[in-house]
């Protein structure tokens, strides 16, 4: 019997959560098929086990508006940016057991990437997400 999302995600609960960002060039184009199929698999396996919390992809920079904060006050600044290399793409939020579980589903994404898009080229970043815990 196939256990529900609801019940995975009680039974993993005090556990750590991860901001995982999949960061490559801007004007990369669009993944192949294999890619998304392979990846749509392995995302609906995380959201099933009650590990992935939300994912999505992010539109180009093109679309993006940055506000940033200088010394003489608020600047709004339309994308793209000049100085951007990598750009995220992609991201999810994902509750794990640890770092290690974390680092381990971040190297399957790129693993996806690298067996069904072999000409891409990026990186896929692991950041914790701090709690109410964490607060010093």
């Amino acid at each position: 019997m196939r256990r529900s999302a609801v019940m995975a995600y009680k039974e993993r609960q005090h556990t750590m959560r991860f901001m995982v960002f999949i960061k490559f060039s801007d004007d990369v184009g669009d993944p192949p098929p294999e890619l998304v199929d392979a990846m749509s698999k392995a995302i609906g396996g995380a959201f099933a086990d009650g590990s992935m919390i939300v994912t999505g992809g992010l539109y180009p920079l093109s679309e993006s508006t940055e506000i940033r904060v200088e010394q003489d006050g608020l600047t709004v600044v339309d994308g793209p940016y000049a100085e951007a290399k990598e750009v995220a793409g992609g991201f999810a939020i994902i509750d794990v057991r640890d770092q290690d579980e974390a680092l381990e589903s971040a190297r399957q994404v790129a693993q996806l990437h690298r067996d069904h898009w072999p000409a891409w080229r990026g990186a896929i970043e692991v950041r914790r997400i701090a709690g109410h815990d964490d607060a010093g």
